[in-house]
């Protein structure tokens, strides 16, 4: 990764470990995904649990893009950014009543609506502050969407959504609740999905589950299709900004809809993923019989996803080097064995102090930070070209 002199010397000044946010990159990646979307007239909300940054936020907030929340906090945290409320969405298959009541106060876009017995607490709760709550219908479409299966959602055994086995008994009870208004049906099949057959895949579900609605005399406004387009996790310099262009362009061509209806999208990853790289600093080198070790200050207390998932991040050296690579696992304090960043990975023979950067972690990063082992609470580091002050 490449930093100009001056960011560079803000770097080495800093206290490691820290995330270093690129709001150039983020601002350009959320002008080509509000480009794209805006021209098919999509609605996009933006997933807080990707990254609830307050810089980060403030700058997507200002886009006009929506927000999905998947707790009361992110639902609370996001009106306090400045999010309407009448582009809120909140999922999840655990909504407490205490966080459906906040979202119901709120008076917020629409809960997508994860189970029958979620749908008849909404009723009930709504009921009590004499109101009318909008929901989407969560569906499991069942559609493999081939990653991980820790972030896999859409197949029939995945503990989210509907099953489409209860949509007769589902459809019944929203008919004869009297403080729920059915405004869309949701969908979401998984994260981190490149192959966009995916989500065309995803397209003949929804298509199919609209006109069973609408066959039994259910008008449908809103068809939520969720998120999930991946980033370029090996490659992060050669492709910066997914291809939204493409991504938007399945929906539009083989979604199924009417003028009067809405289609709304989730993105999270995609749109902060890029903009945030994790930097360390070498501890230590060892070396045992077969390997070599950079021991270094960040560990999966601030960078879960590899210990979590096994996800692979591209580890870079800062600064140039011509030196011939060495293969090196890169480890964490933590006293875990899973705290591992890569094995094996090609580094220029490296020292202590040398500074690090995991690159692609601005999303699922900052915010699955924890004090395990009684860390510091994570730093962060914001280039500054957008005339945002630095802050630490």
């Amino acid at each position: 990764m490449l930093f100009d002199n001056h960011q560079l010397e803000k770097i080495k000044a800093s206290e490691t470990p820290l995330y270093y946010y690129d709001l150039n990159l983020l601002d350009e990646t959320l002008e080509q995904a509000k480009r794209a979307a805006d021209k098919r007239n999509f609605h996009v909300h933006y997933a807080l649990k990707a990254n609830f940054n307050d810089r980060v936020l403030s700058l997507i907030q200002s886009k006009g893009f929506g927000a999905d929340c998947v707790s009361g906090n992110e639902v609370q945290k996001a009106i306090d950014m400045g999010f309407p409320a009448d582009q809120i969405t909140f999922a999840g298959v655990g909504k407490s009543d205490k966080e459906i009541i906040l979202s119901l106060q709120h008076d917020i876009f629409a809960f997508n609506v994860e189970s029958i017995q979620e749908m008849e607490v909404i009723d009930e709760l709504a009921g009590k502050l004499g109101v009318v709550a909008k929901v989407s219908l969560r569906i499991n479409p069942n559609v493999d969407a081939n990653t991980h299966h820790y972030i896999t959602t859409g197949l029939d055994e995945n503990k989210f959504g509907v099953p489409t086995s209860e949509l007769e008994h589902a459809a019944a009870v929203i008919r004869e609740a009297k403080n729920v208004e059915l405004v869309g049906l949701h969908f979401h099949v998984g994260s981190q999905i490149t192959d966009l057959n995916v989500f065309k895949s995803l397209c003949v579900k929804v298509n199919e589950w609209k006109n069973w609605f609408e066959e039994r005399g259910t008008q449908i406004k809103v068809l939520n299709v969720g998120g999930g387009l991946g980033v370029d996790y090996q490659h992060p310099d050669e492709n910066p900004i997914p291809d939204f262009e493409a991504y938007f362009d399945i929906f539009d061509r083989f979604l199924e809809r009417t003028a009067q209806q809405e289609v709304h999208f989730e993105l999270g990853r995609a749109l902060v993923a890029q903009c945030g790289s994790l930097i360390t600093k070498v501890l230590y080198t060892k070396s045992g019989v077969k390997k070599h070790f950079l021991v270094v200050d960040a560990g999966m207390t601030e960078l879960m996803r590899p210990a979590l998932y096994q996800a692979y991040h591209k580890i870079e050296r800062v600064g140039d080097s011509e030196e011939t690579p060495i293969l090196y696992d890169v480890v964490g304090p933590i006293c875990e064995s899973s705290d591992c960043f890569g094995k094996e990975v090609p580094l220029p023979k490296s020292h202590r102090g040398d500074l690090i950067a995991i690159r692609t972690a601005g999303a699922y990063g900052e915010v699955m930070a924890s004090r395990y082992n009684l860390r510091n609470e994570v730093r962060y580091l914001y280039s500054d070209t957008l005339n945002l002050s630095s802050s630490l």
